[in-house]
Protein backbone atom coordinates (compact mmCIF):
# COMPACT_ATOMS: atom_id res chain seq x y z
CA UNK A 1 0.00 0.00 0.00
CA UNK A 2 1.38 3.29 -1.01
CA UNK A 3 2.10 6.07 2.18
CA UNK A 4 -0.24 8.52 -0.19
CA UNK A 5 -3.94 8.60 0.09
CA UNK A 6 -6.73 10.19 -2.29
CA UNK A 7 -9.54 12.91 -0.69
CA UNK A 8 -12.31 13.55 -2.33
CA UNK A 9 -15.27 15.82 -1.41
CA UNK A 10 -18.53 15.69 -1.47
CA UNK A 11 -21.00 18.21 -0.27
CA UNK A 12 -18.33 20.16 1.89
CA UNK A 13 -16.80 16.57 3.33
CA UNK A 14 -13.58 15.32 2.84
CA UNK A 15 -13.32 11.15 2.37
CA UNK A 16 -9.98 9.55 2.32
CA UNK A 17 -9.76 6.38 0.00
CA UNK A 18 -6.17 4.36 0.30
CA UNK A 19 -4.00 4.27 -2.97
CA UNK A 20 -2.97 1.19 -4.24
CA UNK A 21 0.57 0.43 -5.55
CA UNK A 22 1.10 -2.70 -8.48
CA UNK A 23 4.58 -4.14 -8.36
CA UNK A 24 4.79 -2.04 -12.04
CA UNK A 25 2.13 0.20 -13.65
CA UNK A 26 0.07 3.20 -12.22
CA UNK A 27 -1.14 3.27 -8.66
CA UNK A 28 -5.09 2.87 -8.24
CA UNK A 29 -7.61 4.43 -5.98
CA UNK A 30 -9.53 2.16 -3.79
CA UNK A 31 -12.73 3.55 -3.87
CA UNK A 32 -15.01 0.02 -2.69
CA UNK A 33 -16.24 1.71 0.18
CA UNK A 34 -16.70 4.83 -2.12
CA UNK A 35 -20.74 4.31 -2.09
CA UNK A 36 -21.16 3.19 1.74
CA UNK A 37 -19.07 6.09 2.34
CA UNK A 38 -20.77 9.00 0.17
CA UNK A 39 -23.67 7.74 -1.39
CA UNK A 40 -21.92 7.84 -5.23
CA UNK A 41 -21.00 5.68 -7.56
CA UNK A 42 -18.23 6.27 -10.47
CA UNK A 43 -19.29 6.94 -13.84
CA UNK A 44 -16.72 5.06 -16.33
CA UNK A 45 -18.10 3.90 -19.34
CA UNK A 46 -16.17 1.17 -21.01
CA UNK A 47 -14.09 0.68 -17.44
CA UNK A 48 -11.15 2.10 -18.86
CA UNK A 49 -10.33 3.96 -15.76
CA UNK A 50 -11.25 1.47 -13.26
CA UNK A 51 -9.89 -1.54 -11.85
CA UNK A 52 -12.23 -4.44 -12.16
CA UNK A 53 -9.53 -6.88 -10.42
CA UNK A 54 -5.69 -7.19 -8.91
CA UNK A 55 -4.04 -9.73 -11.38
CA UNK A 56 -0.53 -11.10 -11.40
CA UNK A 57 -0.64 -12.47 -15.37
CA UNK A 58 -0.68 -10.03 -18.01
CA UNK A 59 1.31 -6.92 -17.84
CA UNK A 60 0.56 -3.87 -20.97
CA UNK A 61 2.57 -0.80 -20.95
CA UNK A 62 0.77 1.15 -23.90
CA UNK A 63 2.56 4.49 -23.62
CA UNK A 64 5.96 1.99 -24.06
CA UNK A 65 4.97 -0.64 -26.47
CA UNK A 66 5.45 -3.43 -23.39
CA UNK A 67 3.57 -6.53 -22.87
CA UNK A 68 4.71 -9.39 -20.56
CA UNK A 69 3.64 -12.26 -19.73
CA UNK A 70 4.12 -13.26 -15.66
CA UNK A 71 7.25 -10.56 -16.25
CA UNK A 72 8.10 -12.17 -19.50
CA UNK A 73 8.90 -9.77 -22.54
CA UNK A 74 6.51 -11.52 -25.48
CA UNK A 75 9.38 -10.64 -28.18
CA UNK A 76 11.65 -13.12 -25.88
CA UNK A 77 8.85 -15.75 -25.23
CA UNK A 78 8.07 -15.37 -28.87
CA UNK A 79 11.51 -16.00 -30.44
CA UNK A 80 12.88 -18.48 -27.84
CA UNK A 81 10.27 -20.20 -26.87
CA UNK A 82 6.76 -22.19 -27.73
CA UNK A 83 2.89 -21.93 -27.32
CA UNK A 84 2.47 -24.91 -24.47
CA UNK A 85 5.69 -23.32 -22.65
CA UNK A 86 3.94 -19.72 -22.25
CA UNK A 87 0.84 -21.82 -21.33
CA UNK A 88 2.44 -23.41 -18.63
CA UNK A 89 3.86 -19.99 -17.90
CA UNK A 90 0.55 -18.21 -17.89
CA UNK A 91 -1.29 -20.97 -16.08
CA UNK A 92 1.43 -21.79 -13.01
CA UNK A 93 3.32 -18.38 -13.14
CA UNK A 94 6.39 -19.55 -13.80
CA UNK A 95 8.35 -21.08 -17.14
CA UNK A 96 8.98 -25.04 -16.99
CA UNK A 97 12.08 -27.24 -16.47
CA UNK A 98 12.54 -29.97 -18.61
CA UNK A 99 10.68 -32.40 -16.85
CA UNK A 100 7.70 -30.18 -15.96
CA UNK A 101 7.20 -29.39 -19.52
CA UNK A 102 7.28 -32.95 -21.23
CA UNK A 103 4.97 -33.71 -18.48
CA UNK A 104 2.70 -30.89 -19.13
CA UNK A 105 3.08 -31.26 -22.93
CA UNK A 106 2.09 -35.15 -22.42
CA UNK A 107 -1.43 -34.41 -20.57
CA UNK A 108 -2.19 -31.54 -23.23
CA UNK A 109 -1.45 -34.27 -26.30
CA UNK A 110 -3.57 -37.33 -24.16
CA UNK A 111 -6.27 -34.59 -23.73
CA UNK A 112 -6.77 -33.38 -28.16
CA UNK A 113 -9.44 -36.06 -28.49
CA UNK A 114 -13.07 -35.03 -28.26
CA UNK A 115 -15.80 -37.45 -27.09
CA UNK A 116 -17.46 -39.43 -30.02
CA UNK A 117 -20.82 -37.85 -29.82
CA UNK A 118 -19.63 -34.62 -29.93
CA UNK A 119 -19.21 -35.50 -33.67
CA UNK A 120 -22.98 -35.59 -34.41
CA UNK A 121 -23.11 -31.75 -32.52
CA UNK A 122 -21.87 -30.18 -35.56
CA UNK A 123 -24.59 -31.96 -37.80
CA UNK A 124 -26.88 -30.05 -35.99
CA UNK A 125 -25.64 -26.51 -37.63
CA UNK A 126 -26.14 -25.61 -40.90
CA UNK A 127 -23.44 -25.80 -43.31
CA UNK A 128 -23.47 -22.02 -43.97
CA UNK A 129 -22.97 -21.10 -40.48
CA UNK A 130 -19.72 -18.80 -39.32
CA UNK A 131 -17.57 -20.75 -37.57
CA UNK A 132 -17.35 -19.11 -34.35
CA UNK A 133 -21.42 -19.51 -34.05
CA UNK A 134 -20.35 -23.27 -33.93
CA UNK A 135 -17.34 -22.67 -31.62
CA UNK A 136 -19.72 -21.01 -28.94
CA UNK A 137 -22.46 -24.08 -29.33
CA UNK A 138 -19.39 -26.37 -28.88
CA UNK A 139 -17.59 -25.35 -26.42
CA UNK A 140 -20.12 -24.33 -24.30
CA UNK A 141 -22.16 -28.03 -25.05
CA UNK A 142 -18.47 -29.11 -23.32
CA UNK A 143 -19.98 -28.77 -19.96
CA UNK A 144 -22.47 -31.53 -21.27
CA UNK A 145 -19.93 -33.92 -22.18
CA UNK A 146 -17.15 -33.94 -18.95
CA UNK A 147 -18.94 -33.57 -15.97
CA UNK A 148 -16.22 -34.42 -13.73
CA UNK A 149 -14.53 -31.57 -14.10
CA UNK A 150 -16.88 -28.88 -13.86
CA UNK A 151 -16.98 -28.12 -9.99
CA UNK A 152 -14.86 -24.83 -9.32
CA UNK A 153 -14.55 -26.06 -5.96
CA UNK A 154 -12.31 -28.56 -6.46
CA UNK A 155 -8.28 -28.00 -7.36
CA UNK A 156 -8.10 -31.37 -9.17
CA UNK A 157 -10.88 -30.59 -11.61
CA UNK A 158 -10.03 -27.19 -12.33
CA UNK A 159 -7.10 -28.40 -13.66
CA UNK A 160 -8.31 -31.12 -15.53
CA UNK A 161 -10.61 -28.25 -16.90
CA UNK A 162 -8.00 -26.22 -17.20
CA UNK A 163 -5.78 -29.04 -20.00
CA UNK A 164 -9.24 -30.00 -21.27
CA UNK A 165 -9.70 -26.70 -22.83
CA UNK A 166 -6.14 -25.75 -23.96
CA UNK A 167 -6.05 -29.41 -25.43
CA UNK A 168 -9.31 -29.76 -26.96
CA UNK A 169 -10.07 -26.32 -28.71
CA UNK A 170 -7.63 -26.97 -31.43
CA UNK A 171 -10.01 -29.99 -32.36
CA UNK A 172 -12.92 -27.75 -32.23
CA UNK A 173 -11.81 -25.35 -33.82
CA UNK A 174 -10.04 -27.68 -36.85
CA UNK A 175 -13.66 -29.27 -37.14
CA UNK A 176 -15.60 -26.35 -36.90
CA UNK A 177 -13.05 -25.64 -40.15
CA UNK A 178 -13.65 -28.95 -41.85
CA UNK A 179 -17.75 -28.82 -41.21
CA UNK A 180 -17.61 -25.13 -42.75
CA UNK A 181 -15.77 -26.40 -46.02
CA UNK A 182 -17.77 -29.68 -46.31
CA UNK A 183 -14.25 -31.73 -45.80
CA UNK A 184 -14.63 -34.94 -43.11
CA UNK A 185 -13.18 -34.52 -39.90
CA UNK A 186 -9.35 -35.32 -39.15
CA UNK A 187 -8.54 -36.75 -35.59
CA UNK A 188 -5.52 -35.27 -33.69
CA UNK A 189 -2.07 -37.21 -33.77
CA UNK A 190 -0.20 -37.82 -30.89
CA UNK A 191 3.31 -37.48 -32.31
CA UNK A 192 2.75 -33.74 -34.00
CA UNK A 193 3.40 -30.87 -31.82
CA UNK A 194 0.61 -28.71 -30.69
CA UNK A 195 0.84 -26.21 -33.87
CA UNK A 196 1.73 -28.79 -36.09
CA UNK A 197 -1.05 -31.03 -35.23
CA UNK A 198 -4.06 -28.30 -35.62
CA UNK A 199 -2.85 -27.46 -39.27
CA UNK A 200 -2.99 -31.09 -39.92
CA UNK A 201 -6.70 -31.31 -38.34
CA UNK A 202 -7.45 -28.35 -40.78
CA UNK A 203 -5.60 -29.02 -44.34
CA UNK A 204 -5.26 -33.16 -44.27
CA UNK A 205 -7.81 -35.15 -46.15
CA UNK A 206 -7.67 -38.95 -46.35
CA UNK A 207 -7.07 -39.31 -50.06
CA UNK A 208 -3.56 -38.23 -49.57
CA UNK A 209 -0.51 -37.52 -47.03
CA UNK A 210 -0.22 -34.20 -46.12
CA UNK A 211 3.27 -33.05 -44.81
CA UNK A 212 3.29 -30.05 -41.95
CA UNK A 213 5.96 -27.42 -42.97
CA UNK A 214 7.68 -26.87 -40.08
CA UNK A 215 8.11 -22.94 -41.02
CA UNK A 216 4.25 -22.54 -40.94
CA UNK A 217 4.26 -24.87 -38.06
CA UNK A 218 6.14 -22.60 -36.37
CA UNK A 219 4.46 -18.86 -37.45
CA UNK A 220 1.13 -20.51 -36.33
CA UNK A 221 2.34 -21.36 -32.94
CA UNK A 222 3.95 -17.58 -33.01
CA UNK A 223 0.41 -16.62 -33.49
CA UNK A 224 -0.86 -18.54 -31.00
CA UNK A 225 1.61 -16.93 -28.38
CA UNK A 226 0.84 -13.37 -29.26
CA UNK A 227 -2.82 -13.57 -29.00
CA UNK A 228 -2.87 -15.98 -25.59
CA UNK A 229 -3.33 -13.45 -23.32
CA UNK A 230 -3.81 -9.50 -23.61
CA UNK A 231 -4.79 -8.29 -19.93
CA UNK A 232 -8.47 -7.32 -18.90
CA UNK A 233 -10.17 -7.04 -22.24
CA UNK A 234 -13.62 -7.45 -23.29
CA UNK A 235 -13.50 -10.92 -23.63
CA UNK A 236 -11.35 -11.57 -20.63
CA UNK A 237 -13.92 -9.30 -18.57
CA UNK A 238 -16.28 -11.20 -19.64
CA UNK A 239 -14.81 -14.96 -18.82
CA UNK A 240 -14.49 -13.09 -15.38
CA UNK A 241 -17.50 -11.77 -14.82
CA UNK A 242 -19.49 -15.29 -15.99
CA UNK A 243 -16.69 -17.02 -13.66
CA UNK A 244 -17.85 -14.97 -10.58
CA UNK A 245 -20.88 -15.89 -10.25
CA UNK A 246 -19.55 -19.34 -10.32
CA UNK A 247 -20.80 -20.67 -14.04
CA UNK A 248 -18.34 -24.09 -14.84
CA UNK A 249 -15.62 -23.28 -16.85
CA UNK A 250 -16.60 -24.32 -20.03
CA UNK A 251 -19.55 -21.98 -19.92
CA UNK A 252 -17.28 -19.39 -19.15
CA UNK A 253 -14.68 -20.08 -21.69
CA UNK A 254 -18.14 -20.06 -24.44
CA UNK A 255 -18.83 -16.52 -22.97
CA UNK A 256 -15.38 -15.27 -23.66
CA UNK A 257 -15.84 -16.76 -27.55
CA UNK A 258 -19.27 -15.20 -27.64
CA UNK A 259 -17.76 -11.41 -26.71
CA UNK A 260 -14.52 -11.84 -29.04
CA UNK A 261 -16.61 -12.48 -32.23
CA UNK A 262 -17.38 -8.71 -32.42
CA UNK A 263 -15.39 -6.89 -34.92
CA UNK A 264 -14.39 -4.46 -32.75
CA UNK A 265 -12.38 -6.81 -30.68
CA UNK A 266 -11.16 -10.67 -32.14
CA UNK A 267 -12.88 -9.43 -35.56
CA UNK A 268 -10.33 -6.82 -36.56
CA UNK A 269 -8.11 -9.03 -38.32
CA UNK A 270 -11.35 -9.92 -40.81
CA UNK A 271 -12.02 -6.65 -40.70
CA UNK A 272 -8.41 -5.97 -42.18
CA UNK A 273 -8.62 -8.25 -45.16
CA UNK A 274 -12.37 -7.22 -45.25
CA UNK A 275 -10.94 -3.77 -46.09
CA UNK A 276 -8.13 -5.08 -48.24
CA UNK A 277 -10.66 -6.55 -50.58
CA UNK A 278 -12.17 -3.56 -50.51
CA UNK A 279 -9.06 -1.56 -51.77
CA UNK A 280 -9.17 -4.10 -54.16
CA UNK A 281 -5.80 -3.17 -55.75
CA UNK A 282 -2.59 -1.22 -55.71
CA UNK A 283 -3.48 1.68 -57.89
CA UNK A 284 -6.28 2.67 -55.81
CA UNK A 285 -4.23 2.52 -52.40
CA UNK A 286 -4.01 6.72 -52.54
CA UNK A 287 -7.64 6.98 -53.48
CA UNK A 288 -8.38 5.30 -49.92
CA UNK A 289 -5.50 6.58 -48.10
CA UNK A 290 -6.18 9.54 -49.21
CA UNK A 291 -9.99 8.99 -47.33
CA UNK A 292 -8.33 7.79 -43.88
CA UNK A 293 -6.52 10.94 -44.12
CA UNK A 294 -9.92 13.46 -44.58
CA UNK A 295 -11.61 13.83 -40.69
CA UNK A 296 -15.15 14.01 -42.95
CA UNK A 297 -14.81 11.12 -44.55
CA UNK A 298 -16.09 7.90 -42.01
CA UNK A 299 -14.09 5.64 -44.05
CA UNK A 300 -10.93 3.97 -41.55
CA UNK A 301 -8.36 1.75 -42.15
CA UNK A 302 -8.49 -1.18 -40.28
CA UNK A 303 -5.59 -2.88 -38.52
CA UNK A 304 -3.98 0.50 -38.03
CA UNK A 305 -3.43 2.05 -34.61
CA UNK A 306 -4.14 0.17 -31.07
CA UNK A 307 -6.50 1.81 -28.71
CA UNK A 308 -4.01 0.22 -25.95
CA UNK A 309 -0.99 0.76 -27.64
CA UNK A 310 0.24 4.68 -28.06
CA UNK A 311 3.40 3.54 -29.47
CA UNK A 312 4.03 0.59 -31.65
CA UNK A 313 2.48 -2.79 -30.89
CA UNK A 314 5.10 -5.04 -29.74
CA UNK A 315 3.45 -8.11 -31.38
CA UNK A 316 3.28 -6.14 -34.45
CA UNK A 317 6.75 -6.15 -34.74
CA UNK A 318 7.03 -9.85 -34.48
CA UNK A 319 4.09 -10.30 -36.67
CA UNK A 320 5.78 -8.44 -39.29
CA UNK A 321 9.07 -10.78 -39.71
CA UNK A 322 6.61 -13.62 -39.27
CA UNK A 323 4.40 -12.57 -42.30
CA UNK A 324 7.36 -12.23 -44.62
CA UNK A 325 8.69 -15.42 -43.72
CA UNK A 326 5.63 -17.54 -44.33
CA UNK A 327 5.16 -15.05 -48.01
CA UNK A 328 9.11 -16.25 -48.33
CA UNK A 329 8.36 -19.68 -47.84
CA UNK A 330 5.05 -20.07 -49.36
CA UNK A 331 6.72 -18.11 -52.89
CA UNK A 332 3.33 -16.43 -52.49
CA UNK A 333 4.19 -13.50 -55.71
CA UNK A 334 0.70 -12.97 -57.48
CA UNK A 335 -1.79 -12.50 -54.60
CA UNK A 336 -3.53 -9.29 -55.05
CA UNK A 337 -4.83 -8.84 -51.94
CA UNK A 338 -1.41 -9.16 -50.29
CA UNK A 339 0.32 -6.75 -53.18
CA UNK A 340 -2.03 -4.29 -51.53
CA UNK A 341 -1.02 -5.08 -47.40
CA UNK A 342 2.21 -5.12 -48.47
CA UNK A 343 2.24 -1.06 -50.23
CA UNK A 344 -0.05 0.25 -47.17
CA UNK A 345 2.21 -1.61 -45.05
CA UNK A 346 5.87 0.54 -46.72
CA UNK A 347 3.11 3.60 -46.81
CA UNK A 348 2.04 3.21 -43.42
CA UNK A 349 5.68 2.38 -41.89
CA UNK A 350 6.98 6.15 -44.20
CA UNK A 351 4.03 8.34 -44.78
CA UNK A 352 4.08 11.55 -42.09
CA UNK A 353 0.77 11.22 -41.34
CA UNK A 354 0.86 8.01 -39.95
CA UNK A 355 4.35 8.27 -38.62
CA UNK A 356 3.24 11.21 -36.72
CA UNK A 357 -0.23 9.94 -35.09
CA UNK A 358 1.69 6.49 -34.57
CA UNK A 359 -0.78 4.64 -36.54
CA UNK A 360 1.32 1.67 -36.85
CA UNK A 361 0.50 -1.26 -38.54
CA UNK A 362 -0.77 -3.65 -35.24
CA UNK A 363 -0.98 -7.36 -34.89
CA UNK A 364 -4.43 -7.65 -36.79
CA UNK A 365 -3.12 -6.50 -39.88
CA UNK A 366 0.07 -8.73 -40.09
CA UNK A 367 -2.00 -11.98 -38.51
CA UNK A 368 -4.66 -11.64 -40.99
CA UNK A 369 -2.16 -11.59 -44.30
CA UNK A 370 -0.51 -14.50 -42.78
CA UNK A 371 -3.61 -16.61 -41.55
CA UNK A 372 -4.85 -16.03 -45.65
CA UNK A 373 -1.30 -17.18 -47.02
CA UNK A 374 -1.75 -20.17 -44.76
CA UNK A 375 -5.02 -21.13 -46.29
CA UNK A 376 -7.40 -20.24 -43.98
CA UNK A 377 -10.86 -18.20 -45.04
CA UNK A 378 -11.67 -14.69 -43.11
CA UNK A 379 -14.56 -16.31 -41.29
CA UNK A 380 -11.99 -18.62 -39.50
CA UNK A 381 -9.56 -15.93 -38.13
CA UNK A 382 -12.08 -14.95 -34.87
CA UNK A 383 -11.50 -18.56 -34.00
CA UNK A 384 -7.85 -19.13 -34.59
CA UNK A 385 -7.73 -15.87 -32.09
CA UNK A 386 -10.02 -17.92 -29.66
CA UNK A 387 -7.96 -20.82 -29.57
CA UNK A 388 -4.89 -19.14 -28.54
CA UNK A 389 -6.78 -16.58 -26.38
CA UNK A 390 -8.36 -19.95 -24.60
CA UNK A 391 -5.37 -20.34 -22.42
CA UNK A 392 -5.33 -16.39 -21.17
CA UNK A 393 -8.79 -16.99 -20.49
CA UNK A 394 -8.65 -20.16 -18.44
CA UNK A 395 -5.30 -18.86 -16.12
CA UNK A 396 -7.69 -15.60 -15.75
CA UNK A 397 -10.54 -17.49 -14.55
CA UNK A 398 -8.87 -19.56 -12.77
CA UNK A 399 -6.69 -16.63 -10.98
CA UNK A 400 -10.03 -14.99 -10.13
CA UNK A 401 -11.85 -18.21 -8.73
CA UNK A 402 -8.67 -18.86 -6.58
CA UNK A 403 -9.04 -14.96 -5.24
CA UNK A 404 -10.49 -14.65 -1.53
CA UNK A 405 -11.81 -11.49 -2.16
CA UNK A 406 -13.47 -11.91 -5.65
CA UNK A 407 -17.24 -11.61 -4.98
CA UNK A 408 -19.53 -11.93 -7.90
CA UNK A 409 -19.73 -9.04 -10.50
CA UNK A 410 -22.48 -6.33 -9.81
CA UNK A 411 -21.57 -3.24 -11.42
CA UNK A 412 -23.97 0.01 -11.28
CA UNK A 413 -25.36 2.33 -13.41
CA UNK A 414 -26.42 5.92 -13.42
CA UNK A 415 -30.09 5.84 -14.17
CA UNK A 416 -31.54 8.29 -16.81
CA UNK A 417 -35.19 6.97 -17.08
CA UNK A 418 -38.46 7.75 -15.91
CA UNK A 419 -38.68 8.84 -12.59
CA UNK A 420 -41.64 7.12 -10.30
CA UNK A 421 -45.22 6.71 -11.80
CA UNK A 422 -48.65 5.13 -11.18
CA UNK A 423 -49.62 3.12 -13.48
CA UNK A 424 -52.67 3.44 -16.15
CA UNK A 425 -55.56 1.58 -17.11
CA UNK A 426 -54.97 0.89 -20.82
CA UNK A 427 -58.48 2.58 -21.83
CA UNK A 428 -56.95 5.64 -20.00
CA UNK A 429 -53.72 5.71 -21.83
CA UNK A 430 -53.24 8.66 -24.60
Amino acid sequence: MADNNAKLNVGGNAHDFDVLDGSIGPSVVNISSLYKDTGMFTYDPGFTSTASCESKITYIDGDEGTLLYRGYPIEQLADHGDFLESCYLLLYGELPTKAQKDDFVSRVTYHTMIHEQMNRFFSGFRRDAHPMAVMVGTVGALSAFYHDSTDITDPHQRMVASLRMIAKMPTIAAMAYKYHVGQPFVYPRNDLGYAANFLHMCFAVPCEEYKVNPVLARAMDRIFILHADHEQNASTSTVRLAGSSGANPFACIAAGIACLWGPAHGGANEAALNMLSEIGSVDRIPEFVARAKDKNDPFRLMGFGHRVYKNYDPRARIMQKTTHEVLGELGIKDDPLLDVAMELEKIALNDEYFVDKKLYPNIDFYSGITLRALGFPTTMFTVLFALARTVGWIAQWKEMVEDPSQRIGRPRQLYTGAKLRDYTPIDQRR
